[in-house]
């Protein structure tokens, strides 16, 4: 029997390469104040689901191609008459609507799609398994590549220039590997809660955090521990394994503003 054979194992190997890929680049959305990013990229997914089926190609494939489309949209129209979290907002409910509209016309192919929007890590295969550590790899090392410019381009795109960074250019870097983000992980914790995977473990990081590098480091940890206690709860508890990671990590959010509010709180 091989270890991939137990598929609890496949489900934590490929959760803990989304929380891997997914933590430090919710830093940088956290920084950028581009929460509602997350969702206009993952909602366009489901129109790339429907494509890849219409045309018999790669699911991964056609996600990617369509989460790249939309990042790409959002970096050439942002800063054009238009506010940032106007066009998120109208761009996520716009591709999640003609997503769910296009899986509708196609006739003769079974389309799962709770297993979309919510996933199914319990059913990964080992390709599966490969697919996200590949895209994880391939975020991580982009980020060690990039990091000082983005850095700098997130906190200050007035020295980024100075410094002879394009600003417009490390936008672009970060919504193209979130796009990959949100490519492998469509299998993991589905579309609608691939954002609460680049969302809540950089937040519930960020107050033990006084510098960049570790805040990214404490995200990719919770982000880690929200997945495998996410996993032991869903087996032992009969839940939904997606949200029970998410829950799991929200429980480590809810910990941390408690301790927060009790530690700030005055003393009489």
């Amino acid at each position: 029997m091989s270890f991939l054979d137990d598929f609890i194992i496949r489900a934590a190997l490929a959760g803990i390469g989304v929380a891997l890929a997914a933590a430090p680049l919710g830093c940088f959305v956290v920084w950028r104040k581009m929460a509602y990013f997350g969702d206009a990229t993952a909602h366009a997914s489901i129109l790339g689901v429907a494509l890849a089926l219409a045309f018999d190609v790669s699911i991964f494939g056609g996600v990617m191609a369509t989460a790249l489309l939309m990042a790409g949209s959002i970096t050439l129209l942002s800063g054009r008459g238009y506010a940032m979290d106007t066009l998120l907002g109208v761009m996520a409910h716009s591709a999640l609507a003609l997503g769910l509209v296009a899986v509708s016309f196609l006739h003769g192919v079974r389309v799962d799609l709770m297993a979309y929007l919510f996933g199914d890590i319990l059913a990964v295969s080992r390709i599966d398994i490969a697919v996200v550590w590949l895209g994880a790899c391939l975020v991580l090392v982009l980020l060690w590549w990039r990091w000082s410019s983005l850095l700098t381009a997130t906190l200050n795109p007035e020295l980024a220039r100075a410094s002879g960074i394009l600003p417009q250019r490390e936008q672009l870097i970060l919504t193209l590997s979130l796009a990959v983000v949100v490519a492998v992980a469509i299998k993991v914790v589905g579309v609608l809660l691939i954002a609460a995977m680049l969302l809540i473990p950089a937040a519930t990081s960020r107050p033990f955090a006084n510098t960049p590098e570790r805040m990214a480091l404490l995200a990719t940890l919770i982000g880690v521990m929200s997945v495998l206690g996410g996993l032991y709860l869903s087996f032992g508890l009969d839940t939904p394994t997606g949200p029970t990671i998410v829950s799991c990590g929200t429980g480590l959010f809810v910990g941390v503003s408690v301790l927060r509010l009790l530690r700030f709180w005055p003393r009489r």
